[in-house]
């Protein structure tokens, strides 16, 4: 009979060895998997509410700055502020994540990582060689097929690889919430790349505009990258079967050219470009996307641990 070994660290193990999800785990893992990180929901609350006092913050203050600073000054602060939202992650997160964090030099790879796919991989693709904004135009069914088939899949793609040829067999995804964790980290990078990126095309112009524009992608991504993260995180914890990432892969690219369409639809009345709806229809679905996601996770958390490590978490 083959020895059984730890599935995130890959130490030997004696019989009999702790189980969850199907997979053998040693003490020290199995302890890290029993935890019920009930924070993290009020954190990432927390981050949403941060998000939307950003904005009206910003476009209380715009007027001023658009008559004090040159268009180089404009750019620059824009390019700061398009830094924010993975600023205000990060902090809020380490915050409630003292007793136990995540490895800073892993959660900021990663999101360097999610940048740097969405620079050199992504919207060139999506911009330069399927050139969507070029024919895809103002029909709704056309630019929904678009969303999904081509930028929802290139995007949601490219942030799942950051995770999944990264993170997903290192010792430090050991828990069930480090999947949505990474998600969400390449899910931010990636719009921290597409919000610098409209920045510098614009010129820094509107800044309360571009406020709303930069915490609305912020939101989406991570949210579209938290629902991949899961999926990764649940598959390294138990056996899920072959089509448990595709799915999940999929859900998350629906999603992305679902929400992403409903997003520009919403925040135009006609000509009029209304952002603050965006930004409310944003919040909302990130709030539904994390809410669902870490309920799912304690309900097939608990409902995979041992009668026993269910009583040691609990207390």
């Amino acid at each position: 009979m083959t020895q059984p070994v730890c599935c995130v660290c890959n130490v030997p193990l004696e019989e009999p060895a702790k189980t969850f999800g199907g997979r053998t785990f040693c003490d020290r893992h199995y302890a890290k998997i029993s935890q019920n990180r009930k924070a993290m929901w009020t954190a990432t609350l927390v981050l949403i509410i941060a998000l939307v006092l950003f904005v009206l913050l910003v476009s209380a203050l715009a007027p001023g700055f658009a008559t004090t600073l040159t268009a180089g000054g404009l750019t620059l602060l824009g390019v700061v502020l398009a830094l924010i939202p993975a600023a205000l992650w990060l902090g809020i997160f380490y915050l409630q994540d003292r007793a136990e964090p995540e490895p800073k030099g892993y959660v900021l790879g990663v999101f360097f990582l999610g940048a740097l796919l969405a620079r050199a991989v992504g919207q060139p693709l999506i911009e330069e060689v399927f050139q969507v904004n070029v024919w895809a135009g103002d029909q709704f069914w056309l630019k929904l097929a678009a969303g999904i088939l081509i930028v929802g899949t290139i995007q949601e793609f490219l942030k799942y690889a950051a995770v999944r040829y990264t993170m997903f067999r290192s010792p430090e995804l050991d828990e069930l919430v480090d999947g949505i964790v990474y998600g969400a980290a390449a899910g931010l990078g990636y719009a921290t790349m597409l919000n610098i990126t409209y920045v510098t095309q614009t010129g820094g112009v509107d800044l309360g505009i571009g406020a709303t524009r930069i915490a609305v992608t912020a939101l989406a991504q991570a949210s579209f990258g938290g629902v991949s993260g899961y999926f990764l995180g649940r598959a390294k914890f138990a056996a899920m079967g072959p089509w448990w990432l595709p799915g999940g892969l999929s859900l998350a690219i629906v999603l992305n050219g679902v929400v992403t369409v409903a997003l520009g639809a919403i925040s135009r009345t006609g000509i009029q470009v209304t952002p603050l709806r965006g930004l409310l229809l944003a919040a909302v679905v990130a709030a539904l996307t994390f809410g669902v996601l870490f309920s799912i996770m304690r309900r097939s958390w608990a409902g995979d641990l041992t009668p026993t490590a269910q009583a040691e978490s609990s207390n």
